[in-house]
């Protein structure tokens, strides 16, 4: 029986990722360097360790990271001026409420970072477990992340489900034993994801109830 519905925050409950993307994009672009997709995405849900090798080697002693992620920052500050919740984000919160789920965020971002957006968006009130990079020692793919999630909610793996946009995320969900719901964005709905319970193109796809139906047989 579910009895908590846990979410990772960039690029499922707010599209961060297609924006950064475009930001480091238009970023390296400056030093007439084109960023693959393919080496961004590697980023998504966890660290930017890939990406900084990518650009170590496209600009050998040109290389400055601080200069290319303030040139980014500044790109990214102006696509996220007006941000917006993805499609159908709002109605799954209202209906786990409604439901009476446990709801949670276990993301490999930082606290001060999600309560930011969590607040222009006027969602914070929903959640009442906020795990974040700052709580556990790995990030995912590690399961870490949802380990802690469940612990602070109080349930077993399979009294969850996670909700997720990214392959290190869903794999840090089966890590945990917890189904996994994936929801690709525009930078990660290429990749090649496997053993999740479900797939959906946006949240407005199906009810939250009709999902977890879905998933659990």
């Amino acid at each position: 029986m579910i009895k908590a519905v846990i979410f990772d925050f960039d690029g499922l409950i707010i599209d961060t990722e297609t924006a950064w993307f475009e930001s480091f994009k238009e970023a390296l672009g400056t030093y007439c360097v084109d960023l693959p997709l393919e080496c961004f995405v590697q980023t998504v849900g966890t660290g930017n360790d890939a990406l900084y090798e990518f650009v170590r080697q496209q600009l050998g002693e040109r290389c400055n990271i601080e200069e290319i992620e303030e040139k980014a920052a500044r790109f990214y500050e102006m696509k996220m001026e007006k941000p917006e919740a993805r499609e159908g984000v709002k109605q799954y919160l209202e209906e786990a409420q409604e439901l009476g789920y446990k709801i949670a965020i276990a993301s490999s971002s930082k606290k001060e970072w999600i309560i930011h957006y969590l607040k222009k968006l006027d969602l914070l009130s929903y959640f009442e477990v906020i795990v974040t990079s700052e709580d556990v020692d790995k990030i995912k793919p590690a399961p870490d992340l949802y380990l802690k999630a469940l612990d602070a909610l109080g349930v077993q793996p399979d009294e969850a489900i996670v909700f997720e946009d990214s392959l290190n995320g869903l794999q840090a969900a089966l890590a945990a034993g917890i189904k996994c719901v994936v929801v690709p964005n525009s930078v990660t709905q290429s990749l090649a994801f496997e053993q999740h319970a479900l797939r959906l193109s946006s949240m407005a796809e199906k009810r939250l109830t009709d999902v977890i139906k879905l998933v659990m047989g």
